[in-house]
């Protein structure tokens, strides 16, 4: 019996998606560890002198530099390495930076070997899988920063009415989930009057939060703490309580329960801002490049014991509480906030 004919456009297509997920560990190594920092720093230098300065294995980036040269990171004259290009792209206060591309990757990869072997019992251990690597959760919160931030302060912001007239009176907003603090920072960039409140369930977030709020001068305006989203309460009622991508993380837990604890910690009159990825009501959109990621994301949230919500799911649920929603859907309808006042 003759083989089955090979198909070679396929193994080159598999063979560069291949190398493209080596290239963004590469990267990744280099986030974490430094080492696009430290020769940016250092200018041109040897493997040794940057192991040194980093406080790195010098036998592990000798070889470090040598798979960030094969796929372009880094340029070489001798034994002096340097920046080249996409290695500059990967600092983390870059402008436009691509750090967030190479984090993204390695976090997918964690979650796929998590959702391999777990696909086989059911189990769905929640949100404790991002602590499971120490790398990973330190660099989140600066992931979600640098996809995240300047969308929201320049696109959604102004966008969306509620928070120039929270600005306006100088209210309380309260972010759910709070990361690294990044949402406060952005709208207390935009907001000068609105002072914030984050709460986090993961001491090493607060603790990132506390520090970058005062390095940016929001230390009076901005504070955080320790927190269960699923059981807050508040010492005073809140003007916003927002979620930034962060809703479906406590919904299988119960919804309307936790739909209801939003309405109770508002001032009347003040109202749940809540943004998410919004998935699509078509399963056909998913093919589409820009929807791809969506997919794969539900995949990981499973992992973590939760799902991705469709705007329309999310603004029936806060009305059937006896909160009007709005909806304002951006990025061709990929992302949505809605908004959910409690009657004054």
């Amino acid at each position: 019996m003759s083989a089955e004919p090979k198909q070679p456009h396929l193994e080159q297509q598999f063979r560069g998606m291949a190398q493209g997920a080596q290239s963004l560990a590469t990267a990744y190594i280099g986030v974490v560890n430094g080492l696009f920092a430290g020769l940016k720093r250092l200018g041109g230098t040897e493997a040794a002198a940057l192991a040194a300065a980093t406080g790195m294995d010098a036998a592990y980036v000798r070889r470090w530099c040598d798979a960030a040269f094969a796929f372009g990171y880094l340029e070489v004259e001798g034994e002096m390495f340097r920046l080249g290009e996409s290695g500059a792209a990967m600092l983390p206060d870059a402008p436009g930076t691509l750090m967030p591309i190479a984090v993204q990757a390695m976090l997918n990869m964690h979650m796929a070997e998590r959702a391999a072997a777990l696909m086989r019992s059911g189990a769905r251990p929640g949100e404790q899988v991002m602590a499971e690597r120490e790398t990973l959760l330190p660099w989140f919160g600066p992931m979600l920063e640098a996809s995240f931030a300047e969308f929201f302060e320049r696109t959604i912001c102004p966008g969306v009415p509620i928070f120039a007239e929270v600005d306006a009176r100088g209210g309380l907003v309260v972010d759910l989930g709070c990361g690294n603090g990044w949402y406060l920072r952005a709208l207390a960039r935009r907001c000068h009057a609105a002072h914030g409140l984050g709460l986090d369930g993961f001491d090493e977030n607060i603790a990132q939060a506390t520090r970058l709020a005062a390095a940016a001068g929001f230390g009076d305006r901005l504070r955080f703490a320790s927190g269960d989203a699923h059981a807050f309460s508040l010492d005073a009622p809140a003007d916003i309580i927002a979620m930034s991508r962060a809703l479906h993380h406590v919904w299988e837990a119960g919804g309307a329960s936790f739909i209801r604890r939003l309405r109770d910690n508002l001032r009347p009159g003040g109202a749940a801002v809540i943004w998410e990825p919004n998935w699509p009501a078509d399963r056909a959109s998913l093919r589409a490049p820009a929807w791809r990621g969506l997919a794969f994301q539900n995949l990981s949230e499973h992992v973590q014991g939760n799902h991705l919500l469709g705007a329309g799911e999310i603004a029936s649920a806060f009305a059937a509480e006896g909160m009007p929603p709005e909806i304002y859907r951006f990025a061709e309808g990929r992302e949505a906030v809605i908004v959910a006042r409690r009657p004054g």
